[in-house]
């Protein structure tokens, strides 16, 4: 019975490293693998996600979220409505 490997995880840093070795074409693929211990489908999906997504490093940041409006005077305000309502049901009674 052979011992059950883990799963390797790979940091961003490190995926960025070798996909810009990979686009910058100084070294065969397969010399980068064996470098990285990686294989070469591997480096190659790096790369083109890299590729693919370039653009959004210079796309504007969106906008900070709005904060939330602060609620408690808004619950304070209801409570004080519903409070002189039930005081007017009490003091009118029944309306016809």
């Amino acid at each position: 019975m052979s011992p059950k490997r883990t799963r390797r995880r790979y940091t961003a840093e490190f995926k960025a490293e070798v996909a810009l070795a990979a686009l910058t074409e100084r070294q065969p693929l397969a010399e980068l693998a064996a470098h990285y211990q990686l294989a070469p489908a591997q480096i190659s999906r790096w790369k083109l996600q890299l590729c693919q997504q370039a653009a959004q490093v210079f796309a504007e940041a969106p906008a900070p979220a709005a904060p939330a409006p602060d609620v408690e005077p808004l619950y304070a305000a209801i409570g004080r409505l519903q409070m002189e309502n039930a005081l007017l049901k009490k003091t009118l009674g029944p309306c016809q």
